[in-house]
């Protein structure tokens, strides 16, 4: 089947990156992903997409080439050396990526990248795993505005709040604001949680009133089932909001901006990570909140 649709290549097909693929081959793009775990590319093919051996395979032919791994290390392990995408992707193609990462790295990536003839957009995304399932993912873009309108298109099939935030590195800086305010949104959902049931008041009638009120948020609506339910089967993990949070101090400290209460929601997603919850839910921070009330975790 020919068609005129961009040909898009995808590196990292995890919790993330597996459900966006599937909903660029919904839209008709063909999708060719690497990934180091076969059963995430059978599950690609068995969705229409088609699986590469390497990075250099995916990436040979791609006009686009999106990457959606866990952290800096990670995107510059794909992107640089003899088998990263800058020394395998045509000349001329546009390499979104869209992990959360330091802005700084987005920087040294587009500036590599053009050398290259690469053009380079930072897209990191908010609205973890059901956002990206429904096709509903806010998209924080840095670059340039030609390169953000020629990726438009594509957004559009993987989200509904897609805003040009700046240059190079933008949508990361702005990508680590949102993590501040996703992680205390939590932190105080918690210690709601936490003081509700211990005043013996019926938590999902508590629940569902204050989301209808001025202390509703997203993070309620999405997370109100995890905190009734204990349920921290992950759709965002701790380590990584651990990783996020240390990007936004190390930011913030950079450009003179104080996070008194973001740095102490770090130190407690730190804590809760040294306690073996690493791999659960970010709305278990709930649990560290009831270790510190002295209930049963």
């Amino acid at each position: 089947m020919t068609t005129a649709l961009p040909k898009i290549a995808f590196i990292g097909l995890g919790i993330m990156g597996s459900p966006m693929s599937e909903n660029l081959i919904k839209a008709g793009y063909p999708v060719t992903g690497y990934t180091l775990e076969q059963e995430k590319l059978d599950r690609l093919t068995a969705a229409g997409g088609a699986a590469a051996g390497s990075i250099a395979e995916a990436v040979g032919d791609a006009d686009v080439i999106i990457t959606m791994v866990p952290a800096s290390p990670q995107v510059e392990a794909v992107s640089y050396g003899p088998d990263g995408i800058l020394e395998n992707a045509r000349k001329g193609a546009l390499l979104i990526d869209m992990s959360s990462i330091t802005p700084q790295t987005s920087v040294d990536l587009a500036a590599a990248a053009k050398e290259k003839g690469i053009r380079v957009l930072d897209a990191p995304v908010s609205g973890g795993e059901a956002g990206a399932v429904e096709a509903v993912l806010s998209i924080m873009v840095g670059g340039e505005q030609a390169d953000f309108d020629t990726a438009k298109p594509v957004f559009e099939a993987l989200g509904k709040t897609i805003v040009l935030c700046g240059p190079h590195g933008s949508g990361q800086t702005v990508k680590a604001a949102n993590q501040l305010i996703v992680a205390v949104n939590i932190q105080a959902c918690a210690e709601a949680v936490v003081f509700l049931e211990k005043s013996g008041v019926d938590l999902a009638a508590a629940l569902d009133v204050l989301n209808g009120g001025l202390a509703g948020s997203t993070v309620l609506t999405r997370k109100k089932d995890n905190f009734l339910n204990r349920d921290f089967k992950p759709g965002f993990r701790i380590d990584l909001h651990h990783k996020d949070m240390g990007i936004v101090t190390d930011a913030a400290r950079n450009v003179g901006a104080a996070l008194p209460v973001g740095a102490t929601v770090a130190q407690l997603v730190a804590s809760l990570r040294a306690q073996g919850d690493g791999g659960l839910d970010h709305s278990a921070l709930l649990r560290a909140v009831e270790r510190l009330s002295g209930g049963q975790v």
